[in-house]
């Protein structure tokens, strides 16, 4: 379990807040022995310079695997404008949301306390600039003539704040420390932490409500300290052990940053990036499938603007054909044309999501195949069977008839072709979680796409399976920290 620590400079400095035995000074901090346990350290000393105590401080936790806000990336990001604003494209949209001045040439000047702003209007630039420059305080300049910029960004002391001021750093440390880092119960009896990231406004999840709380029932079982955490709990991914990313995932997404940090941070985590940057995109899976030779559909790639290669796709694959967006899901973002001109049709739709498409030969099946691979071996197997009068499983223009049935099977009765061409798919991708989408015909399989964030419902994949299916995914995680410790991996 982890241990917050708050570094000041002296005792004074703490003087207009509550007193808390989390504080120390730093030069308590230096003395510190050796600590085998996590510990959390908030820097909050005067100066953040160069070669400052502030510094040494963020630069001797990192060194000492301590989790640190600030971070030294951070405190040398903020020190060069050049740095960050580099890092800025992303905070855009929330700047072109900001109400215009009514003279131009305005300027603005903000705090934002460990991403805590006072002003609503700014509050969602200032969770943007949190989740990229995790500081205690943070100031915003901002100034106006078409529209909003920032034109800088300055880290600030907590000594240098107004009693105003003072008041609303103490509220968001107090929220910050006892959200973020709180201790939580049962602390002797657990091995390890868990996050499971879950939406709850997510409308078609990998995982019902029902199959979540068997995740966490065989997580407990498996001597996890399980907990579900939310997209705004970014920040809080250093006090975990391991995430298992239950949220439909896509690199443009805040679920590709939560498996990135996770990793960073040292994390034990499924989905991994890596497997997210190459199942989410279909492009690069058909090229993948070819590279390794892994039975599959003929494709072709559309550029946009490209006859030849339209050409080209409509004489190698012939009518009907599938043409799918590289990085769609769930069904959407894929259609079948009859003819020429339905093709056209379609491609000027789908052109303006994508650059590239993916044209695939139709190969028609009652049924697809799903088998579900953890670190390279079969899990479990399920065929998803067409919706009512529609060629996919998904048919999303009639909510009555939304999704086909299904059955679920022990993975010793799948065909041997659908199983190898599975396994072998898989394979180049990674160690982690798959659900690989298979079409069987003449005896062959063809593998369609890999999923690195595979469905499992409750009374659906773990129909055969039961509780079992849950209690073995988990029990991956185990095995992978278990490793980790004792220095295998």
């Amino acid at each position: 379990m982890s241990q917050v620590l708050i570094v000041i400079d002296q005792p004074a400095d703490w003087a207009p807040y509550y007193p808390s035995e989390r504080v120390i000074t730093f030069a308590d901090y230096l003395q510190l022995p050796g600590r085998h346990q996590r510990v959390r350290v908030i820097n909050l000393c005067a100066n953040y310079e160069y070669r400052s105590e502030g510094y040494y401080c963020s630069l001797l936790a990192e060194a000492r695997s301590h989790h640190v806000l600030p971070s030294v990336r951070t405190l040398n990001d903020l020190a060069a404008p050049q740095l960050y604003k580099l890092q800025l494209a992303r905070v855009l949209p929330a700047l072109g949301k900001l109400p215009r001045p009514e003279v131009p040439g305005e300027t603005l000047v903000v705090k934002s306390y460990f991403g805590q702003c006072p002003e609503p209007a700014l509050q969602p630039l200032a969770r943007l600039l949190f989740d990229r420059f995790a500081c205690p305080v943070l100031e915003i300049h901002l100034a106006c003539q078409q529209q909003w910029e920032i034109v800088d960004l300055r880290i600030c002391s907590h000594r240098e704040l107004g009693e105003a001021e003072e008041t609303l750093f103490a509220e968001a440390l107090d929220s910050f420390s006892n959200k973020v880092w709180r201790q939580r119960k049962n602390q002797g009896s657990t091995r390890y932490d868990l996050a499971i990231l879950v939406n709850p406004d997510e409308a078609l999840p990998p995982s019902d409500k029902s199959a979540i709380k068997k995740f966490v029932s065989a997580g407990r079982e498996q001597g996890f300290s399980v907990e579900l955490i939310t997209p705004a709990d970014y920040m809080r991914l250093p006090e975990f052990d391991a995430l298992f990313i239950r949220e439909t995932t896509a690199i443009d997404h805040h679920t590709y940053r939560f498996a990135k940090k996770a990793e960073a941070e040292g994390l034990v985590v499924i989905d991994d990036p890596t497997s997210i940057l190459r199942c989410t995109n279909k492009i690069y899976l058909a090229d993948l499938f070819a590279t390794h030779k892994v039975s599959a559909p003929r494709t072709c790639i559309l550029r946009r603007g490209d006859e030849d290669s339209l050409q080209k796709a409509l004489s190698e694959l012939g009518l009907p054909m599938v043409i799918k967006i590289p990085d769609g899901s769930f069904s959407r973002g894929v259609v079948k044309v009859k003819s020429e001109e339905e093709l056209r049709d379609k491609l000027g739709e789908l052109f303006a999501e994508s650059s590239l498409l993916l044209a695939q030969e139709y190969l028609y099946t009652e049924f697809d195949w799903r088998i579900g691979v953890l670190n390279n071996k079969p899990l479990y197997a399920c065929r998803y069977y067409m919706a009512k009068n529609h060629w996919q499983i998904y048919n999303h223009s009639n909510k009555k008839n939304a999704s086909g049935g299904f059955a679920t099977l022990p993975t010793f009765e799948v065909p041997k072709a659908v199983l190898q061409a599975a396994l072998k798919a898989t394979k180049p991708i990674g160690n982690g979680f798959y659900g690989v989408d298979v079409k069987e015909s003449a005896g062959r399989g063809y593998v369609i796409e890999v999923n690195d964030n595979p469905s499992i419902d409750s009374g659906v994949e773990d129909k055969y399976l039961g509780r079992e299916l849950y209690r073995l995914i988990l029990q991956e995680f185990v095995r992978r920290l278990d490793a980790r410790r004792a220095g295998q991996e």
